[in-house]
């Protein structure tokens, strides 16, 4: 076995996302309650006790809700970076220290036989950073939360055998929608999330044959739906010559286990 994801939950009302090797078995984000993790980890047929370790992005609470249960019934490792981990103070009850370790932005860590380095990202959070994992030739992007995508983020992910990819509202639908402009402001800003356009656009300048899969992630409840997401990155991908599936997350239900070969 290679690297096997499933994204367990994508969305602004929680996020998690699973990944495992022959040595690893990694939660990144824990965003939901622990009982709805045990239960999203069930429908994949994984036992959270076997878990190696959580990774953390940021301290939204859609990406920590549950971490502190989670991580105190099974007695995980976390890894955040320094402003990450205060950002947490408060948040996620007591941990023992030899729970706490730290991650830092620009770093590769090796975890058994997955290296994974972070990346930082423009978002409205202490020090916002996601992931890449790599085992032997292959390679998993993580990239959500975000407001662009800059060159040096799209240099550190790009070429990847599967993407899990913003692609969190249109732009039309947030304009027009209920949120006061404060909040649209925030989301349309250079701290906030990538619309479905620019997921298209983004994706355009990174992917590659190698890439086989794309998961469209974090879409807004109000201000996005599926099958929208699904045809306006299509169309700017078609645009460019590139025809490639694209796949569905959903803040409820967790993607089938699927390996990158």
């Amino acid at each position: 076995m290679t690297l096997r994801f499933s994204v367990l939950a994508s969305g602004s009302t929680g996020n998690a996302f699973y990944i495992e090797s022959d040595q690893q078995r990694i939660l990144v984000d824990a965003g939901l309650s622990g009982k709805k993790l045990d239960n999203l980890f069930a429908k994949i047929h994984v036992n959270p006790a076997n878990l190696s370790g959580i990774l953390v992005t940021h301290e939204h609470s859609d990406h920590i809700k549950g971490l502190g249960i989670f991580a105190r019934k099974y007695n995980l490792p976390i890894y955040a970076n320094e402003k990450t981990w205060k950002a947490m103070d408060g948040q996620i009850g007591k941990l023992s220290i030899d729970q706490k370790f730290q991650f830092n932005m620009g770093e590769v860590k090796t975890l058994g036989d997955i290296d994974v380095e972070s990346f930082g990202v423009s978002h409205d959070a202490a020090e916002p950073m996601f992931y890449t994992f790599r085992k032997s030739d292959k390679k998993v992007a993580l990239v959500t939360d975000l407001g662009y995508v800059s060159d040096r983020i799209k240099k550190t992910v790009e070429d990847a055998d599967a993407y899990i990819f913003e692609s969190n509202h249109d732009v039309e639908m947030l304009r027009m929608g209920r949120y006061p402009w404060s909040v649209k402001r925030r989301i349309l800003g250079d701290s906030g999330h990538v619309s479905n356009e620019d997921c298209g656009l983004a994706l355009a300048d990174i992917i590659s044959n190698r890439t086989k899969r794309i998961y469209l992630a974090h879409l807004s409840l109000d201000n996005n739906m599926k099958d929208l997401a699904r045809m306006s990155v299509k169309n700017v991908l078609t645009e460019r010559g590139i025809e490639i599936d694209l796949f569905d997350t959903d803040p409820e239900e967790p993607t089938a286990l699927y390996e990158v070969i």
